[in-house]
């Protein structure tokens, strides 16, 4: 018994002394560890705040090009393309449904993919050249497939080798007499596209009734089903979404070209540092820029009268309005421009003589002053009536035509014959062209106002 007390006694003395050394032990374990798992923590938070911060960075790094990207985009980025832009994807989204939607398909089947081809083919920037382009589509492709339904017909009820004989004369007269009347220029300004799918209907509908399964009026008519599915779409998104119409774009650009040529013909007429101006050769850079932008805007403007005869009743623009009222405008704006840059290169080779005029005062500078200002007058005010659409006043003693006549009876006045007459007759010559040249920039002018008085007169603008 005491063996084993003194045996348990020292082993419990030493098992009370073990626990405290080991309490201790674990008490400094657990500092230790606590301190790790401290030190760990502010290294994880430091790794955080470091990461944190990279994050940071590269996200300012990568915000700085998409914002330069974004400032760029806003800068350069025409709204109008991007409406544009976004109505043919709207448009495409809507009969990619007729395959999308499993009701829809059933009913349409593979000739879905007319409509989307319609929708490809036919969608223009302004409405009106969707409309036309999409009346093409839809007369040629009912008159070629009506055609070509009568040729299959005719063609199986013979049936044999005579079969394909018929078949292959009849696609070669009417793709010769076709392309024939696709030729004509009165067919070819709007009937261009339309001839085409008559040509592309009338082949397909013939070739494939010989070897389809189906009756051909079957085909003929889903095909035509799926064509006017697609054009509906073209016509209701392009009308009724933003439209962008080809009529305000033609009567903007006829109007802006008034205050472009008005713009260029006043430094014509400062003779006091003419000479100075062409030395630095800002007259030529400057001004005879915007007449080379009016003398190359032909093509535009009757593109743009051609999408406009398309366009429905619309702001103030209603059926037959006079379209071509604004081409003949157009032209008479293309000749003044002509003319000026002819005015400026007779300056510019008569450098001389105008200095000897100056010289000599054979030349009253205030009242050819007040000639090139009076023609830049006018011009201003018939865009203003343009652009206001209101009709000219002719009842006041300032009216466009008073001032006009008062300027051809000052350019007869403005040069002293006896004066000039001393002068060589290269310098007369040079002189007597430059002075011709005006008399036929006022005569243009007086046919302007002419033209846009007719323009209001048919266009009904409102009375000043």
């Amino acid at each position: 018994m005491e063996a084993t007390t003194t045996t348990t006694t020292p082993h419990h003395v030493i098992a009370i002394v073990n626990n405290n050394n080991g309490v201790e032990e674990s008490n400094n374990n657990y500092d230790n560890v606590a301190h790790h798992e401290n030190q760990n923590n502010s290294n994880n938070n430091n790794n955080k705040e470091d990461s944190s911060s990279r994050v940071v960075k590269l996200l300012s790094s990568s915000l700085v090009p998409i914002t330069r990207c974004c400032c760029y985009l806003n800068k350069n980025l025409d709204t109008r393309k991007t409406i544009h832009s976004i109505k043919v994807g709207v448009s495409l989204v809507l009969v990619s449904l007729f395959y999308l939607l499993n009701p829809l398909f059933d009913q349409v089947g593979e000739n879905a993919m007319w409509a989307i081809m319609t929708v490809v083919v036919t969608f223009e920037f302004y409405p009106g050249a969707t409309l036309g382009k999409g009346i093409n589509r839809g007369l040629g492709t009912t008159l070629g497939g009506a055609l070509g339904c009568l040729t299959a017909f005719f063609a199986q009820n013979i049936g044999g080798t005579a079969n394909s004989i018929i078949i292959a004369i009849l696609i070669f007269v009417s793709g010769s007499i076709a392309t024939y009347f696709r030729l004509v220029p009165s067919i070819k300004k709007r009937y261009d596209y339309g001839v085409m799918i008559f040509i592309l209907t009338f082949n397909l509908v013939a070739v494939s009734g010989v070897r389809a399964d189906d009756p051909v009026w079957e085909i003929a008519r889903q095909r035509l089903l799926t064509i006017a599915m697609g054009f509906i779409v073209c016509v209701c998104v392009s009308l009724f979404v933003f439209p962008l119409w080809a009529s305000d774009e033609l009567h903007r650009s006829i109007f802006t070209t008034f205050f472009h040529v008005a713009n260029s013909i006043q430094p014509c007429f400062h003779l006091d540092d003419q000479h100075s101006k062409f030395e630095e050769s800002g007259f030529n850079d400057n001004n005879f820029a915007l007449c080379n932008s009016v003398l190359n805007s032909k093509s535009k403007e009757e593109l743009l009268a051609n999408f406009a005869k398309w366009e429905p009743w619309h702001g103030k623009f209603g059926f037959s309005y006079p379209w071509e009222k604004y081409l003949k405008i157009g032209d008479v704006l293309r000749e003044v421009a002509a003319s000026i840059i002819t005015v400026g290169r007779c300056l510019q080779s008569s450098k001389q003589a105008m200095a000897s005029l100056r010289e000599s005062d054979s030349i009253e500078l205030e009242s050819w002053e007040a000639i090139g200002s009076k023609i830049s007058w006018a011009l201003q005010e018939l865009g203003e009536s343009m652009k206001e659409m209101r009709k000219l006043d002719h009842d006041d003693s300032n009216s466009i035509s008073t001032k006009l006549k008062a300027a051809k009876a000052e350019l007869s006045l403005v040069i002293s014959m006896s004066k000039v007459s001393s002068l060589d007759n290269g310098e007369v010559l040079a002189i007597a062209s430059f002075v011709l040249l005006l008399t036929q920039v006022l005569d243009k002018v007086d046919q302007l106002v002419k033209l846009v008085d007719e323009l209001g007169h048919h266009a009904r603008f409102r009375t000043p």
